[in-house]
């Protein structure tokens, strides 16, 4: 089971980018211009953690996933 579960509010979603900019390898823009993780589920934050604190409307929120 991964370490990390990646949780987004796609409502709340803006589609500014920072997320795709500060983490190209698991964030992406989709067909309805909001950002959207490749994988939800992660062993190491990597710049995950720092797309969740670069939010500027905080949809993005990483849980500790309990074994």
């Amino acid at each position: 089971m991964a370490k990390y579960t990646i949780k987004q509010d796609a409502d709340v979603c803006i589609g500014c980018g920072t997320c795709v900019s500060l983490c190209p390898e698991n964030w992406e823009i989709g067909e309805d211009s909001k950002a959207h993780p490749k994988k939800t589920a992660v062993d190491d934050l990597g710049c995950n953690q720092e797309a969740e604190e670069n939010c500027p409307v905080q949809c993005i929120k990483i849980v500790e996933n309990k074994d």
